[in-house]
């Protein structure tokens, strides 16, 4: 208790104006909690931008799972109308709806969306809007929403993700300008993302028995984290039809947990074929299995939230994209991670936790063995090559999977990243605090000598 009231004294210095006759504006301070703990703030407490509420649906199989017949506007309704009815918010408070979306046509999956947010109970007054930035669009979706609210826009909103891997393939309509050849960067932007992966496999000497150990783990974990129900707190069951494909009888149906997680080995997983280079080691086993599904994550200032009595899930803290070689666009989360978490004020080892999107096995262990990252940290409960990878839904599955399990691990876990690697050569990482634990020690780094230290914002 000394110490937490100490630690309160220390940062109320940093914050109090320098006296008229000082002659610095900081001094050393004894600051026993270390860096980690003095992450910078450059926002009041009461404006940070908090979720309350992050849900998903299942994420099934494309084209032969529980969401094969199912509209892409009947995914999306359940997890919208679960992220209010669950906190009791009134949707018509609600600023403003993104959903972050890849392969539909966007102006009809911008009307499905619209037509979904009716289905789920919103008022005509509130708006919507769908975001593309490929692998990472249900992420840009809760970013977009998080820096509305803190510009002023309006104080509640939510960030969603979508996306029918049945419905909409994924593939290149019309033609491509032949200008593209003359630019290898811009040619390598239609690389297939297998090939992608094969290019960093070789590159950065990723093993075929890696990657299928990667894959077998995923599913494992996976497989553990559905047993014991630890997805039942995020996933919203979808009520939704089974149409059988001969007969074209429907059956009626709820849906409430991923299908596409399977019990594995190395040696099931060594006898499939490389599927885009013959002499590769990419394969279906140790790539992310096309999908369906969606989420939402509702997200208002921590002043409202207050006022509702709602029990905050997690802290929006920072975001970052960034962009790198197309031919490897697997490696941006080796970049996006250390800019989202310097833009946080924090170092990697200031982190717990992390979900970093399984695309393709080979770029997922590049970015953890580059980022020297411990393996017990990252996709605890298993990862895209067990759940599945919806394009514009994985990020928004992706908060409620890491948020919470924040939450049931409590004081031992303070910071959380998500991060992703993006088709035609990029990277997107946030990070993420949990929600119970602003100015908590957990985190605190021990002091080998009773020396004074400069915290970051003295620096």
């Amino acid at each position: 208790m000394e110490k937490a009231i100490n630690r309160q004294r220390v940062l109320l210095d940093h914050l109090r104006p320098p006296s008229a006759d000082s002659s610095s504006s900081l001094s050393a301070s004894a600051c026993a909690a270390g860096d980690s703990a003095a992450y910078a703030r450059t926002h009041v407490f009461g404006d940070d931008v908090v979720i309350v509420a992050a849900y998903r649906t299942p994420i099934c199989k494309a084209k032969r799972g529980g969401f094969k017949d199912t509209h892409a506007d009947d995914l999306l309704a359940p997890v919208l109308k679960a992220v209010v009815e669950r906190t009791n918010v009134n949707p018509s408070e609600i600023g403003d709806i993104v959903v972050g979306t890849v392969l539909a046509p966007g102006s009809q999956r911008a009307s499905e969306c619209r037509m979904a947010a009716f289905y789920a109970g919103f008022p005509e007054t509130v708006p919507i809007r769908t975001v593309n930035r490929q692998c990472s669009s249900g992420l840009q979706a809760v970013a977009d929403v998080a820096a509305s609210i803190r510009a002023g826009f309006y104080d509640i909103g939510i960030g969603a993700g979508l996306e029918s891997m049945t419905a909409n393939p994924m593939a290149w309509e019309g033609s491509v300008n032949p200008k593209v050849k003359m630019f290898e960067q811009a040619q390598n932007c239609l690389l297939p993302m297998g090939i992608t992966s094969e290019n960093v496999a070789h590159r950065f000497g990723v093993s075929r028995k890696e990657q299928d150990q990667a894959a077998v783990d995923s599913h494992r974990k996976a497989a553990a984290a559905t047993a014991t129900g630890k997805f039942k707190d995020e996933i919203i069951p979808v009520a939704t039809k089974i149409v059988d494909p001969k007969s074209g009888e429907e059956k009626p149906v709820t849906i409430s947990v991923d299908d596409g997680i399977r019990n594995t080995t190395l040696a099931d997983l060594a006898k499939l074929k490389p599927v885009f280079k013959k002499d590769g080691s990419t394969t279906a086993g140790n790539s992310s299995q096309v999908s369906d599904g969606a989420g939402a994550v509702l997200l208002m200032k921590r002043s409202v939230a207050e006022q509702k009595g709602l029990p905050i899930l997690g802290v929006f803290r920072s975001f970052s994209a960034v962009g790198v070689d197309p031919a490897i666009m697997g490696v941006g989360p080796a970049v996006a991670i250390p800019a989202a978490v310097k833009a946080a004020g924090l170092e990697l080892d200031d982190i717990d936790l992390f979900e970093i999107n399984e695309a393709f096995a080979s770029q997922y262990l590049y970015c953890r063995n580059k980022l020297g990252l411990d393996p017990e940290k990252i996709n605890v409960n298993g990862g895209a090559l067990a759940i599945g990878h919806p394009l514009g839904a994985t990020g928004a599955r992706a908060v409620a999977t890491l948020l919470h399990e924040m939450k049931r691990r409590g004081k031992d876990c303070r910071f959380g990243v998500i991060s992703m690697c993006i088709g035609t050569g990029m990277g997107a990482a946030a990070v993420f605090e949990r929600g119970d634990s602003v100015d908590g020690l957990c985190n605190a780094r021990k002091v080998e000598s009773h020396i004074h230290l400069l915290s970051k914002d003295a620096r």
